[in-house]
């Protein structure tokens, strides 16, 4: 074979994989958020009751615990993170919804902080929390897309707005009072407080500071008695582009 045949595949060969790669980067994002939005799953107070059991049942056999809340491996999304979460939703422990809608927030709230669990859903971030009791902190990834799980909370919510949290059997309804930018290190916001209030935790701009909603609970009442609007809406699949 001659020597400037061979330096042609050559070439051609780096050109292709140059722009394989390019395309992959093209394309990363935006298949990335298609596979997020397609996580539409049906919350049910069965599914809640469930997962709860078997966070018990291995903390009290000592088995090894089914729900991270190291932040410390905590990442940045990316899409082989978000393939396997879709891939395998069962690792997802349900603890309920929550819903914003002068934000369009609509998500599931899956046990822990897991790179896949946040893949997929906003996670808590404390074993001990209980909605409407102190404080009930919640993380969730801010994605470029504003319309992708945390992302509409940083571009969209503002003071005044309510947040609306379920465990499918009651609904605890919160007032945003406050929006501020904190350290990344400020892990004591999530700490028990005595009054009731929701705590949502995602990135800043540039990924190295937070954003922190917070929000006083104002009421709460069984699923039943909701408003026909947000008892369609936790009835629907969770999911912020439904």
């Amino acid at each position: 074979m001659k020597k400037s045949t061979m330096k042609k595949i050559i070439y051609n060969g780096i050109f292709v994989l140059l722009l394989a790669v390019a395309l992959v980067m093209i394309f990363n994002r935006p298949i990335k958020n298609t596979v997020i939005d397609s996580y539409k799953p049906k919350i049910t107070r069965q599914a809640i009751v469930k997962a709860q059991r078997h966070v018990k049942n291995a903390t009290n056999h000592h088995r090894r615990q089914p729900v991270s809340y190291n932040f410390k491996k905590v990442k940045s999304l990316d899409f082989q993170t978000a393939v396997a979460a879709r891939m395998n939703t069962r690792t997802i422990q349900p603890a309920g919804q929550i819903l914003i809608p002068q934000s369009g927030i609509h998500l599931p709230i899956g046990l822990g902080v897991a790179n896949q669990t946040l893949a997929l859903a906003a996670g808590t971030m404390r074993p001990d929390q209980r909605m409407g009791h102190g404080n009930y902190p919640l993380a969730g990834h801010h994605m470029v897309n504003p319309k992708i799980l945390f992302g509409p909370l940083y571009y969209k919510t503002k003071v005044g707005q309510q947040i609306y949290l379920t465990d499918m059997k009651r609904v605890y309804q919160y007032r945003v009072y406050r929006r501020t930018f904190i350290a990344a290190t400020r892990v004591d916001v999530i700490n028990q407080t005595k009054r009731p209030i929701v705590t949502l935790v995602t990135c800043d701009a540039t990924g190295k500071g937070r954003l922190m909603i917070r929000g006083r609970l104002v009421a709460q009442y069984r699923l039943n008695a909701a408003t026909p609007k947000i008892k369609r809406a936790f009835l629907r699949p969770a999911n912020n582009l439904s």
